[in-house]
C-alpha cells in the first residue's frame, strides 16, 4: 500500500512537472542571443573511451544538444548530462533510485543511438575545437549532391587512432590542414544555415529552425581524406 501510494504520488508529480523537466533552463529567444559569443567555458559533453569531447559552442549560444544515429561508420558516444525526453516510467525510476542526474540536458533525436552529437546554435555562431589535436582535413560537406559548408577533421592528441569530424559549419579562414587546435579555445568555424535545405530534428527542442554543428568520432583508418 505504501509503495502504491508512493508511485501514485510520483505519477501525479511526473505529469504535472514533465514538460518543465524537458528544458534545462529558460532559453531567451534566438534573436537575443549574442552571435558570435566567444569561446565556451570548458565542459565535457560526451566520451568515447578515454577521449573527452568538449562543448564546441559557447553555453550562452547553445539552443539544444541532441544525439542520433548514422550509417557512415561513426562510433557510439557516451553522453554526459541528463536525457530530457525520457519516457515517463524511466523518469519515475530516476526519481526513485536517484539516477539520471547531470549538469545539462540532452535529447535523443531518433531511437537510442548516439553516433552523432548535434550542438544547436543560430547561424553565424562561432564553433571551437572539441578536442586538442591537429587538423587533418578540410573538405566540402555534400548534402543531396550540393556543397553546404565544410567537414573539418581533427586527429585528437589524446587518441591519435581516431578522428573527430565536424560538419554543417563554414571553416575559419585562419584554419588550415596541419593547424594545431586547443579544445574550447581555437575557433575553427561558424554554424551555417541549413533550414532551407532540410527539416532539422533538433528544432523539436529549440525555439528556432534547429541549425547546429554535427560531430562524429571515427577510426582514423576509415576516414577518407579529400
Amino acid at each position: 500500500m505504501v509503495v502504491g501510494a508512493l508511485l501514485g504520488s510520483l505519477l501525479v508529480t511526473a505529469f504535472s512537472q514533465g514538460a518543465h523537466e524537458l528544458v534545462p533552463q529558460t532559453l531567451p529567444p534566438p534573436a537575443s542571443r549574442l552571435v558570435p559569443a566567444g569561446p565556451p567555458t570548458p565542459m565535457t559533453v560526451a566520451l568515447h573511451g578515454s577521449l573527452r569531447i568538449q562543448l564546441p559552442i559557447s553555453q550562452s549560444t547553445v539552443t539544444a544538444i541532441g544525439y542520433h544515429s548514422t550509417s557512415d561508420g561513426a562510433l557510439a558516444l557516451s553522453p554526459l548530462g541528463r536525457q530530457g525526453n525520457l519516457g515517463l516510467f524511466t523518469r519515475l525510476a530516476h526519481k526513485i533510485f536517484g539516477g539520471g542526474h547531470g549538469r545539462f540536458v540532452y535529447f535523443q533525436l531518433n531511437g537510442g543511438e548516439t553516433d552523432v552529437l548535434d550542438v544547436g546554435a543560430a547561424p553565424g555562431a562561432d564553433v571551437y575545437a572539441p578536442v586538442d589535436g591537429t587538423v587533418t582535413g578540410i573538405s566540402d560537406f555534400i548534402l543531396n549532391g550540393k556543397v553546404y559548408g565544410s567537414r573539418i577533421d581533427i586527429q585528437p592528441s589524446a587518441a591519435p587512432s581516431l578522428v573527430v569530424s565536424l560538419t554543417q559549419l563554414a571553416p575559419d579562414p585562419a584554419l588550415t590542414v596541419g593547424s594545431t587546435v586547443a579544445a574550447s579555445n581555437t575557433k575553427i568555424g561558424r554554424v551555417i544555415d541549413l533550414s532551407h535545405v532540410e527539416e532539422q530534428a533538433l528544432a523539436r527542442f529549440t525555439q528556432d529552425a534547429g541549425n547546429h554543428v554535427a560531430l562524429e568520432v571515427k577510426p582514423a583508418a576509415t576516414v577518407t581524406l579529400p
